[in-house]
C-alpha cells in the first residue's frame, strides 16, 4: 500500500478521470461532459482544508472550466499539449515537493508526470499503460467516483476527513 500521509497537492487529468471520458457532441459545437457530484465534494473538502487541487488537461472547454470554478479550484491549466512543461512550472513557482503529490491520470499523456509523483493513481478502467505504472488504483473507474475514493483516502489517512 502506498504511503498517503505526507500529500499535500492533487493534479487530475479531466477525461476519463474527473468524467467517464465521454463527449457528447452538441448541435452548437460544444463537447459536454457528465461529472459526478461526489467527486465535486471531495474536491471542495480538501481545498476547504487546505489541500491544493490543481487540473491538467489537453483539452480546452468553456463547460469544464466553469464547472472547475464553481468547485473553487483555481489552478486550472486547460488545452495542454506539454503536461510536465506545467507541472514543472508550477512545482517550481509553488515551491512545491513532488513527494508530497498525488497525481490521478488514465492515459498515455498522464505518464510522464505520473512518474514524478509520490502517488500515480489512476481509475479502475484507466489505460494499460497507466494502470501498470500506478501504486494506486481506485476501485471505481473515471467520472464515476475515482476522485472522491482518492481524496478521501488520503485525508482519511491523514485525518483530515
Amino acid at each position: 500500500m502506498v504511503d498517503l500521509s505526507a500529500i499535500q497537492a492533487f493534479i487530475f487529468d479531466v477525461d476519463g478521470v474527473l468524467t467517464d471520458g465521454t463527449l457528447l457532441a452538441l448541435n452548437t459545437g460544444e463537447q459536454a461532459r457528465a461529472f459526478h457530484i461526489r467527486d465535486g465534494y471531495a474536491i471542495r473538502h480538501a481545498l476547504a482544508k487546505g489541500y491544493r487541487i490543481i487540473v491538467i488537461s489537453g483539452r480546452e472547454e468553456v463547460g469544464v472550466r466553469k464547472r472547475l470554478e464553481s468547485l473553487d479550484v483555481q489552478d486550472i491549466y486547460l488545452g495542454v499539449d506539454d503536461k510536465m512543461k506545467i507541472f514543472n512550472t508550477y512545482i517550481n513557482l509553488h515551491r512545491l515537493d513532488p513527494a508530497r503529490i498525488a497525481y490521478m491520470g488514465d492515459d498515455v499523456p498522464d505518464l510522464e508526470v505520473m512518474r514524478r509523483c509520490a502517488v500515480a493513481a489512476c481509475p479502475a478502467d484507466a489505460a494499460a499503460d497507466v494502470y501498470a505504472i500506478s501504486n494506486y488504483v481506485a476501485t471505481l473507474p473515471g467520472g464515476r467516483g475515482a476522485v472522491r475514493e482518492l481524496v478521501e483516502a488520503v485525508m482519511k489517512a491523514q485525518g483530515t476527513w
